[in-house]
């Protein structure tokens, strides 16, 4: 590349140290389909001829579909995917391959090639985590009956269905899809053009490029342009903060199995044994997520203390952008995938759900409530619960089996309709507020999540429904 200025070879050492090949070659479908478009452009600006067009056009076509059969050869002499393939192709062309680096440089090609990359990731990203979000509502109808105590600082607090529960962790996903949606949109800004960092003096129609390949708009400052990599920090912040949310629900099931707790089952497809207990039966995914969101979390932190010496514009440093971005796409796509399968799998032990929910200290709050509703200020109803849980704890007597009297000795204003509170069907049928736990309420979201989540139908299926 840089023959003409050198009079000696490159180091081995240094071209080992400095080759990219090794991680950035799964770059290529995109590369080649970068410089297509640009080899459009200057055919379009008469750089090119509409033969030497053809050339460049067919020539890539070729490399793409030996890449793809896993025959074409990678040279790490010849650094990374970008000269690997422009090397390949001017020696089944020619010189028309010699043209097409026209007007371009390595910088605004790998910008380019990295955001189609991560355009196409968050694509499939997105649909994985609708997968996610489908078995769960599939697991909350399977078990939409079941009440389970809802924890705070894991202990038992107030009665919440099963299907409320797993809603939390839907609602949590959507947020995750929701951030890799916005993101798209910083990402979706075309470099190219923006050569080494004061673009070309050969001017292409860069609108007509973006146009060509999907990008909604063209990057505005050259400089900018080369030097950007806040889209990737802000995909690698989304994907750990996916993963914090896959590591909490891991946690979650991992307590759930336990014997101490024993609320669900795992798939013997979704759980290992061990080497020395014949008897075990281990969570290994719920464990390797909450695991390898330490990994997510690392090339975030990667990431921006690579970004934060740099100087304008283009640096040597920001070779070290992919491994972290590859390593944390791939982390979350396997990890999205096998969740989902665990999921569809899960068996819940109702019983042994609905016995942990008959805790009676779960409806102190709505006892607390009751006083409210007829007079009681608040503060002096929290007292006045609080004492009869005393008297529960100390007695070994459950708040149904507690007298009247006792109650009316803590307070006048208890009557026999007290009693009416304490079960846990009408505890959570009187939740009614947006975003409570009742059954309608959870009904309506789970439908609602059914109605959003559906697949969208093929235009085949969709034209065989119609007739």
């Amino acid at each position: 590349m840089w023959k003409g200025r050198f009079q000696q070879e490159t180091s081995g050492l240094v071209q080992q140290f400095g080759e990219s090949i090794s991680f950035d070659w799964r770059l290529y479908p995109h590369d080649i389909e970068g410089s297509i478009a640009h080899a459009t452009a200057l055919h379009e600006a008469g750089i090119l001829t509409r033969k030497e067009l053809s050339q460049i056009t067919t020539g890539l076509k070729s490399i793409r579909a030996d890449i793809d059969a896993g025959t074409f050869e990678w040279k790490s002499s010849l650094e990374d995917v970008h000269m690997n393939i422009e090397s390949a192709l001017t020696a089944r062309i020619g010189p028309a391959g010699a043209k097409l680096h026209t007007a371009r440089s390595r910088n605004d090609q790998v910008a380019l090639d990295v955001r189609l990359y991560c355009r196409a990731e968050i694509t499939a990203i997105l649909s994985l985590i609708r997968n996610l979000q489908r078995a769960l509502v599939s697991s909350a109808l399977a078990h939409k009956d079941v009440i389970m105590p809802g924890y705070t600082h894991l202990q038992r607090g107030q009665p919440v269905l099963f299907g409320h529960h797993l809603l939390a962790w839907i609602e949590m996903l959507d947020r995750d899809a929701d951030r890799l949606t916005d993101a798209l949109k910083r990402v979706n800004v075309m470099p190219l053009g923006s050569g080494a960092l004061a673009g070309s003096t050969i001017a292409l129609n860069r609108e007509g490029v973006a146009e060509r390949l999907g990008f909604d708009r063209v990057s505005r400052n050259s400089m900018d342009a080369v030097a950007d990599r806040d889209y990737i920090a802000e995909i690698l912040f989304s994907l750990a903060l996916t993963g914090t949310h896959l590591s909490r629900f891991s946690e979650d099931i991992i307590l759930w199995v336990s014997a101490e707790f024993g609320f669900v089952s795992l798939s013997d497809a979704h759980t290992t044994g061990s080497s020395l207990m014949p008897q075990k039966k281990n969570p290994d995914v719920a464990e390797l997520t909450r695991g390898k969101t330490g990994r997510l979390y690392g090339n975030l932190l990667s990431i921006l203390t690579l970004l934060k010496g740099l100087p304008m514009t283009y640096n040597r440093d920001m070779q070290e952008d992919k491994e972290p971005l590859f390593d944390s796409i791939d982390t979350i796509k396997i990890t999205l995938e096998v969740f989902a399968e665990m999921i569809a799998g899960m068996q819940v032990n109702a019983p042994r759900v609905r016995a942990a929910a008959a805790d009676p200290f779960l409806l102190a709050t709505d006892l607390a409530d009751w006083l409210v509703l007829k007079g009681v200020p608040f503060r002096k109803a929290h007292e006045i619960i609080g004492q009869l849980t005393a008297h529960s704890l100390s007695t070994g007597t459950a708040f149904p089996d507690i007298p009247l009297e006792t109650y009316q000795q803590l307070s006048p204003v208890f009557d026999a309709s007290v009693f009416s509170v304490l079960t846990l069907d009408q505890a959570l049928k009187a939740r009614t507020a947006t975003g409570a736990p009742s059954p309608a309420n959870v009904a309506r979201e789970l439908a609602a999540w059914s109605r959003k989540l559906k697949p969208a139908s093929s235009p085949r299926r969709a034209r065989k429904q119609a007739s």
